[in-house]
């Protein structure tokens, strides 16, 4: 039987190999180089089984027997899919062939029972090496994914951070922002998957695939999470992957256009992080831009540039009755009373000009945060026209 086995293995893989191209269009579709791999892999699997029948006690690697003629890239070039397929048709071709190879019943019997001994150990090995390489490259994907988040948080901007991200399959090319807080005392791939997971979770409108698109990293105790497809209001876009943080402040950085641009998300991100202890009540996740007086208090000149020129500076040019208004209004702590008997005008006048201040800033004078974020904007704005450091 082994003899007449070893003497049909030729025949036995070609007649696989056409059953292949018969049934299965990614086999015709493959370059001539990988179909001539899978040639071999299909002999070599029916020489192993050979060799396996000969000595059925001695159960040698029937991963390094059948896959280690085909070159590494070929588990790139054929998917598991794909290999379970091209297993199981050449096991077919065999088990239709085992009448004519055996010359009785009792051979058929021990033939066919022998493939079935024999396939399971093809398919554990199949399954071995899927799996290996499966391994290797998740621990790839997690370094250059930390990698991504590194070069973000430390101002990289060129086009060699989105080739990592493309390799990764990053989808999200524009409203990107950079997500970032306390990091949970938790295994950091189980923290990076556990972010992955409320991401692709979470509906997006007006993107393709499974939520949002998600990179993120674990650097010491701060999780940082750059978020693809943030439409609408990125608080409550962002308020599901919020709970993926430990306790404590978790700060969104502005939305950027690109993937390019993101570092400048994250620095704002950064800032208003270690700003946030001065604002114990700020809600979760919170704005960076909402955190732009405790930012600018504790140093952030980025921070108090826009304090100057989004709102100090648009104020002054439309006049100085809005400063003023606005100023004396303040420190009468809100009292439209109080300060329209200071100006000397109504109190309607006063209305008017604080709904000025209003269109201009976004800001309402009327309400306390809102109050506090003006207030510190004219102190940098006074210190600046002064000449005095800022």
């Amino acid at each position: 039987m082994v003899r007449r086995l070893e003497k049909a293995t030729g025949s036995l893989a070609a007649a696989a190999i056409a059953r292949m191209e018969e049934k299965f269009a990614w086999y015709r579709n493959m370059p001539p180089e990988n179909r001539s791999w899978v040639g071999l892999v299909a002999q070599a699997g029916i020489a192993a089984f050979t060799e396996w029948f000969r000595h059925p006690d001695q159960r040698a690697a029937v991963s390094a027997d059948v896959f280690g003629t085909a070159p590494r890239e070929l588990t790139r070039a054929v998917t598991l899919q794909q290999t379970v397929q091209m297993v199981r048709t050449t096991i077919e071709v065999v088990e239709d062939r085992i009448d004519a190879l055996a010359e009785s019943p009792e051979e058929s019997r021990i033939l066919r029972e022998g493939m079935l001994r024999y396939s399971r150990e093809i398919a554990f090995a199949t399954a071995q090496i899927y799996a290996q390489t499966a391994e290797l490259r998740g621990a790839w994907d997690a370094r250059l994914e930390a990698l991504i988040v590194d070069a973000v948080l430390r101002g990289e901007e060129d086009d060699a951070l989105l080739s990592r991200a493309s390799t990764l399959g990053w989808a999200a090319h524009t409203d990107i922002t950079v997500m970032v807080g306390l990091a949970p005392d938790d295994d950091p791939e189980a923290v990076v998957d556990g972010m992955h997971r409320a991401g692709r979770h979470k509906p997006v409108s007006g993107y393709e695939g499974p939520g949002l698109s998600v990179l993120a990293g674990v650097q010491g105790d701060r999780l940082i999470a750059i978020v693809g497809g943030v439409t609408g209001d990125p608080v409550s876009t962002l308020r599901a992957l919020a709970g993926q943080f430990a306790p404590g402040p978790v700060v969104i950085g502005p939305v950027v256009a690109e993937l390019t641009a993101a570092s400048h998300s994250a620095e704002a991100a950064l800032s208003g992080l270690r700003a946030a202890v001065a604002w114990p009540d700020a809600p979760r996740p919170v704005l960076a831009d909402d955190l732009l007086p405790e930012r600018a208090i504790a140093g952030d000149e980025l921070a108090r540039v826009v304090l100057l020129e989004e709102i100090y500076r648009p104020l002054s040019e439309a006049g100085s009755a809005l400063l003023e208004t606005l100023s004396v209004y303040l420190e009468q702590a809100a009292s439209l009373e109080a300060a329209a008997r200071i100006l000397f005008v109504h109190p309607n006048t006063v209305r008017y000009r604080l709904r000025r201040v209003t269109d201009i800033t976004g800001l309402t004078p009327s309400q306390a945060r809102s109050a506090f974020t003006l207030q510190i904007a004219l102190v940098l704005g006074r210190l600046a026209e002064s000449g005095k450091p800022v």
